[in-house]
């Protein structure tokens, strides 16, 4: 009897073309070689994960995707020219052990793939806030080319729509430069005025006698960090309207006064924290009654921070990251107590991280606290994106996403944070667990908003 053969469900994306796209020669002076060095900022991301961002079109029934893909791929080529160490690649500065540089050649350029989703799936299951498996979403961020790579780009033709996956490593720039590229590459789309150009100088991050890259790079680990999720787990996205983000602020408010404390600092980004925090810990079920300190990290921008501020425009990192814990009985805790206890916890994060890159002996203090939170064992909840990025302005002529996800977020269990798609301080919240944690925590965030406007 011949061996029963397996086979193989058909893979949900294919591959329709590759193109290596360079910075256009048309719009002015061709980029020149150059080298722009890491800074203490850039390099505590060296080893770490890239960033993928997929955003999601819908598309009208007649709509010419042959020609919308090459207006992409000719507005992108227009876009580099101004962001051509996007176009490079990271890597050991020559002679040296532990400098690292982004390092352009002419030549060089951004690959971006053009491929085509299943007819199985529809444009409406992807594009949803409602929970989807991560497996279906993950292939349509392209991942960064052999050697280095900073940058790739992949255009997926979906039934009724389009996604546009960004795939960027961090050490090249932060989120700020990244979506200032892609406000920059939307502009060259329309014919609309974009962002200024950014700013290479790696001089304006100022660092006395190389000490803060030296200790950093004592610190560094030695290989990439992946913390990667099952393909099983859900991916889901969870709005705060303004209402609801000053109802956090109110009840923080009203604890503080009840405990006779000062209030802690409360922005509407911290307020957002504190409440996905508390339903995180309670979703999590496990450890929920134990006194252990549980942690949350998140990025902050430096660039106002520093003497002199730094522009807007710098292309580049200038961010750190923010550290602190809680206890995970409180955080779990029904009622205000939960917000008061996250909200103070985060605002005292922010009070150290603002110092975070003023000397050595903070950059090893707060060193010494993430290796302290990662051994603990307790977990800790990372947080990436910004509400400040603008997402949903980019426009890539063809109107506005339906819906914007931050994949890295599904692939390494963090929060992701973005504005909403409708006006008036409303705040996007994208979470992935496994499909147990995803309901509990879809109860747990339900009742926490139906409470505060009980």
């Amino acid at each position: 009897m011949a061996p029963t053969q397996q086979v193989l469900p058909p893979p949900i994306l294919s591959v329709l073309e590759t193109t290596l796209v360079t910075p256009s020669p048309k719009i002015g002076p061709a980029p020149p070689e150059s080298s722009l060095p890491l800074t203490f900022f850039d390099l505590p991301w060296v080893n770490s994960p890239p960033v993928e961002r997929v955003f999601f079109y819908r598309l009208a029934a007649d709509a010419d995707t042959a020609s919308i893909l090459s207006n992409q791929k000719t507005s992108l080529s227009k876009a580099l020219h101004a962001f051509y160490p996007l176009a490079g690649r990271l890597r050991l500065t020559p002679g040296t052990a532990d400098r690292y540089e982004l390092y352009y050649h002419p030549g060089d350029g951004v690959t971006f793939t053009v491929a085509e989703y299943s007819h199985d799936v529809d444009f409406d299951e992807l594009a949803t806030d409602e929970p989807k498996e991560v497996a279906k979403i993950t292939p349509l961020a392209p991942p960064l080319p052999e050697g280095g790579g900073v940058l790739a780009l992949q255009a997926t033709v979906l039934h009724g729509g389009l996604a546009i996956g960004m795939t960027v490593h961090h050490a090249a720039c932060d989120g700020a430069g990244s979506t200032r590229f892609l406000h920059t590459w939307a502009a060259a789309s329309t014919g609309a005025d974009g962002p200024a150009a950014p700013i290479l100088d790696r001089t304006l991050v100022k660092d006395q006698g190389s000490r803060l890259y030296d200790c950093l790079v004592k610190s560094m680990p030695t290989q990439m960090e992946h913390v990667n999720t099952p393909d099983e787990n859900l991916f889901a996205t969870f709005t705060l309207s303004k209402e609801d983000i000053q109802r956090v602020k109110d009840v923080v408010a009203g604890e503080a006064g009840r405990r006779g404390a000062a209030p802690p600092r409360c922005s509407s980004l911290v307020a957002t924290f504190s409440l996905v925090w508390s339903c995180y810990q309670r979703a999590k079920d496990a450890g929920s009654n134990s006194g252990d300190k549980t942690y949350l990290h998140f990025p902050m921008d430096h660039r106002s921070r520093m003497k002199p501020p730094i522009p807007d425009e710098y292309l580049g990192n200038c961010v750190s990251v923010v550290l602190n814990g809680a206890p995970m009985d409180q955080l779990a805790a029904p009622g205000a107590g939960c917000l008061f206890v996250a909200c103070a916890a985060i605002a005292a994060g922010i009070v150290d991280g603002v110092g975070a890159v003023a000397s050595p002996d903070t950059i090893e203090y707060q060193t010494e606290r993430f290796k302290e939170a990662a051994f603990a064992g307790t977990g800790m909840l990372s947080v990436a994106g910004s509400p400040r990025f603008r997402v949903y302005e980019v426009d890539l002529g063809f109107g506005r996403p339906a819906k914007v996800e931050i994949v890295s977020v599904a692939r390494t269990g963090a929060m992701a944070v973005a504005d909403g798609r409708s006006s008036g301080g409303v705040m996007e919240v994208g979470i992935s667990l496994p499909a147990d944690g995803m309901q509990r925590f879809q109860k747990c965030f339900q009742d926490a908003i139906a409470w505060l406007h009980h």
